[in-house]
């Protein structure tokens, strides 16, 4: 879930009066300079749950637009994933590095709860469990603390990592990394978990990142190449594992990748879900959607309202192997992007679950 940047590109892309959301909370307090969006998309399968971002975004516009999409996101996860919950986000506009304060999350709290549990929140970019237990003095619909399940990173990168591992599998009859080149762009928390990974099954490492220091760490721990960002589109490699910025595959990079599978922890990583899925389709490029595999973190925080054992939750994680093939099964068979076959079996759900509430 964490990642460098903020997910938006293109205002122009997101039909706002389409996407279905039930509330959008516009949250300002003066005194404690907190400013916040807070979407809940669907509440049809249960509690809207996704976590808060915090982020310089350069308008409000950009901010809106990131919560609407993202929110939407953690409905179709939520719902693919089998979990009773709905799909929601927050998102805080300011400087996660400098702007933070007990008051402002403790108001945040407050605006959470003001939607009487139809919303749960939990950490994201720019937050950590720490900011969450500020949240939690003031509303009792928040997840991701400390002294429980805390951060989710390590379960999001074991299922991009079961993700990924089912990819290589429907595209090459294996699902062995060993000495498969794979371009981690990213290495905030999840990234950094995912290297661990494809360090241990003998992978290839290429990483690129923005933040030096992060990458002169990772340097030292692990075996593995560095590329600029600006190089990456145009790198020779196996998989390309987009684990920091969304919309990263667009009409720019699509034509450049080299790549023969997209697994990665980001979210929201096509620009335009319905083209570039079908680009990528009618390309060859296998795309793991990525609201499945990197559903980890969503069901980390699933576990720690419902009390279930890290043992059953890593389990829930590994499920996410099976779950990628039936849809790269799906998306062959009925000659469909994976994007839209991931899309049509979690809106059945919903749908079920619609019709079973009526």
């Amino acid at each position: 879930m964490k990642k460098n940047q903020s997910e938006h590109r293109n205002s122009n892309a997101i039909d706002f009066f389409n996407m279905n959301h039930e509330k959008i909370l516009f949250c300002q307090d003066q005194k404690s300079g907190l400013k916040a969006i807070i979407a809940v998309h669907n509440t049809v399968c249960g509690p809207a749950l996704g976590g808060t971002r915090m982020w310089s975004y350069k308008s409000d516009q950009d901010a809106l637009v990131d919560v609407m999409r993202l929110s939407r996101g953690m409905t179709y996860k939520n719902a693919i994933s089998g979990l009773n919950l709905g799909g929601g986000k927050a998102v805080i506009i300011g400087d996660s590095h400098s702007q933070k304060s007990p008051e402002l999350f403790m108001k945040f709290g407050e605006f959470v709860d003001s939607l009487s549990g139809s919303y749960i929140t939990a950490e994201d970019v720019g937050i950590n469990p720490d900011d969450m237990l500020q949240v939690s003095k003031t509303t009792r619909h928040v997840t991701g603390l400390p002294g429980k399940k805390g951060d989710p990173s390590p379960i999001t990168a074991y299922g991009v990592y079961m993700g990924m591992k089912a990819a290589l599998k429907f595209k090459n009859g294996t699902e062995s990394l060993n000495g498969k080149k794979v371009l981690v762009q990213g290495i905030g928390h999840v990234g950094l978990y995912l290297v661990d990974y494809l360090n241990k099954e003998g992978a290839e490492i290429i990483i690129s990142d923005i933040n030096k220091s992060a990458i002169e760490n990772v340097v030292k721990k692990y075996n593995c190449s560095v590329i600029k960002p600006n190089d990456i589109y145009t790198a020779e490699m196996d998989v390309y594992a987009p684990c920091a910025l969304g919309a990263t595959v667009n009409n720019e990079t699509i034509d450049k990748l080299k790549c023969s599978i997209i697994a990665g922890a980001a979210n929201n990583q096509l620009l335009d879900e319905k083209q570039h899925g079908q680009q990528l389709f009618d390309k060859g490029i296998v795309y793991a959607p990525d609201y499945l595999i990197n559903a980890g973190g969503v069901m980390n925080c699933y576990a720690e309202i419902h009390g279930i054992s890290d043992k059953k939750v890593m389990e829930m994680a590994g499920n996410i192997y099976q779950t990628t093939l039936d849809i790269l099964n799906k998306s062959q068979d009925e000659n469909i992007s994976t994007s839209l076959a991931a899309n049509r079996i979690a809106e059945k759900r919903i749908k079920e679950e619609s019709l079973k509430s009526k």
